[in-house]
């Protein structure tokens, strides 16, 4: 059971930050039942969850350590484009990467769509709408996630990989 203060990663909602723990009572079952209040950290709303759920992802969001590591990792990723004419085709591949809800694979995801970009802009091809969308929800998830792990801003993050990596190249 995670403890009020906790961050969490919340299904594709991002980083939540666990504001209590609160029983509802429910008159016509008899039934209590324990729920999450969650807030997320991007996002202006709050979020009630039963704490025994298992329809929506939940998991404690990495720690500062796992988020050096997968930086100081990224110059490392093997990175694959995925091209498909069928945007159902593209989505569900997209969609299935993200249900992974892992750092690693959102890395992957990032890195493989930005090259895809830049592949077609050198072409001189217009990117997808679908590509489009897909860059921006794992960039957001990852930069969230990373954000609140090493606690920065989220604009921040781009610009602190960026730095990382640098002077790992320079050192290496």
């Amino acid at each position: 059971m995670y403890q009020v203060g906790e961050l969490v990663l919340y299904g594709s909602t991002g980083v939540c930050r666990v504001e209590e723990l609160r029983e509802q009572d429910f008159p016509s079952t008899g039934e209590k039942r324990l729920y999450y209040i969650l807030r997320p950290l991007y996002e202006d709303c709050v979020i009630s969850v039963p704490v025994d759920s298992d329809k929506v992802f939940i998991r404690p969001i990495i720690s500062r350590e796992e988020a050096e590591r997968l930086i100081a990792g990224i110059p490392n990723v093997h990175v694959e484009m995925y091209h498909s004419r069928v945007s159902r085709e593209l989505t569900e591949h997209y969609e299935a990467i993200l249900r992974n809800h892992d750092c690693g694979s959102l890395v992957e995801l990032t890195m493989s769509i930005y090259a895809k970009k830049q592949s077609f802009q050198e072409q001189k091809r217009k990117f997808g709408t679908v590509d489009e969308r897909f860059l921006k929800r794992a960039e957001d998830l990852l930069f969230g996630e990373l954000a609140a792990a090493l606690e920065i801003p989220r604009d921040q993050v781009q610009g602190y990989i960026a730095s990382k990596l640098e002077c790992d190249k320079a050192v290496g």
